[in-house]
């Protein structure tokens, strides 16, 4: 990408502002937090600033390079609302239309009502999952991996902390979901969960194809998204970072193959909610699409009015993760945040105590990589790394004071 960068000022940036982001992230490789990153800021449609730092692969000596291929786990999440959208614009399915009628699994779903994981009591469901439930998280589904709730310890015996059991399709996990009892009520809360793998699976049932074929024909082919993919084949191994997570003690980055190098194989489970591998390029123009309000290279992926639709708060009463969520488990700050139709969404810089713009959106991903795209400043960001959870450190926080500071006009 270094050969498209412009000169920042060009786009109301700073270039010397602008490399404090790499020295102020070099230290977290230095020190060993980190291993490697790249990071990408975009104005006006025009590269004003792409930096790697460290290594892609430490014990190989192999450097982070432009190609370089990242798990970006949860940023597959918009990728599938987005194709979500993409239907909802055929008229595939309304908002309020109950999931069970894709997915009759889900027809008679209950909620936790106390009780141990041992011996859970339940209520029936008030009301069914709806479609604007899976894309704005408040289903009442939840993560194992999340280790906050008795609902959670269920998944996790179930086999469903970090992963899946193995062998299992898509299908079969989404069956294995509707047999658990629900977090809450649908649409009472905000939570943090596998709903946008339920939301791939009514996309196959929609579609009438796997959910990789629908995400390459909705998104992935229009955009030109060629290094993104489910696994990584062994002729572009060499391309793709390792996965490492803070030793326990040390805190220093630790290679943790016994989850990295399950990219390396095709998966059984196409996960919607976190499946997928990119580069910083390829994710650029997802990025751009929707800074451009649905649309890229002449291609047009969704309305305008649809996409200013789904990034705009959707969580009922126009409260924040703060106000409407448990304090679980978000990709992003609870304070001053809401949540659309598959992206969170700044409501009140000032409350969540970041600099920021009223509207932005974005999200990020379980190996601490983020995205954000914001409206009123014409600017896009992305940031790669390969740290897992995402919620040691506070890079998304600090790469967005990083950002705004260097902006002038």
């Amino acid at each position: 990408m270094s050969d498209m960068v412009i000169d920042p000022s060009e786009v109301g940036l700073d270039a010397a502002r602008l490399r404090r982001i790499e020295r102020h992230f070099a230290r977290y490789v230095d020190d060993g937090r980190l291993v490697g990153w790249q990071v990408a800021v975009s104005r006006h449609g025009r590269l004003a600033y792409s930096a790697t730092c460290g290594h892609r692969d430490r014990e190989a000596g192999l450097p982070v390079e432009e190609d370089t291929l990242w798990r970006i786990y949860s940023m597959t999440k918009p990728i599938t609302s987005v194709a979500a959208l993409s239907l909802l614009e055929e008229g595939a399915f309304e908002l309020t239309d109950p999931v069970s009628r894709w997915i009759p699994a889900l027809a008679d779903v209950r909620v936790w009502d106390g009780g141990t994981p041992q011996a859970p009591k339940t209520v029936p469901a008030m009301e069914p999952i709806r479609m604007w439930h899976l894309l704005t998280h408040t289903s009442g589904l939840t993560y194992g991996f999340i280790n906050a709730h008795p609902v959670d310890a269920l998944y996790r015996a179930n086999g469903f902390d970090f992963g899946h059991p193995a062998g299992l399709d898509l299908a079969a996990c989404v069956d294995r979901w509707a047999q658990l009892p629900l977090l809450f009520q649908p649409g009472t809360e905000w939570g943090y969960s596998v709903a946008t793998d339920v939301l791939g699976r009514v996309l196959e049932v929609l579609a009438g194809a796997p959910l990789d074929e629908v995400l390459a024909e909705r998104v992935l082919n229009p955009l030109g998204m060629t290094d993104t993919h489910w696994s990584v084949t062994r002729s572009d191994a060499h391309r793709l970072a390792a996965l490492y997570a803070p030793h326990p003690e040390t805190g220093a980055a630790t290679r943790l193959d016994s989850v990295g190098s399950g990219a390396l194989r095709p998966p059984a489970m196409l996960s919607g909610g976190g499946g997928l591998i990119s580069t910083a390029a390829d994710y650029l123009r997802f990025t751009e699409m929707l800074r451009r309000g649905g649309e890229l290279d002449g291609v047009r992926v969704l309305g305008p009015r649809t996409l200013a639709y789904a990034t705009r708060n959707h969580l009922p009463g126009g409260h924040d993760l703060a106000w409407y969520g448990r304090g679980q488990f978000s990709e992003v700050a609870y304070a001053g945040v809401g949540f659309g139709l598959g992206f969170s969404v700044t409501t009140d810089p000032l409350r969540g105590k970041v600099v920021s713009s009223e509207g932005d959106f974005g999200w990020g991903g379980a190996a601490s990589t983020a995205f954000w795209v914001d409206p009123v400043e014409d600017l896009t960001v992305v940031f790669f790394t390969q740290l897992l959870p995402s919620s040691r450190y506070p890079i998304r926080t600090q790469l967005r004071q990083l950002v705004h500071q260097a902006i002038l006009d």
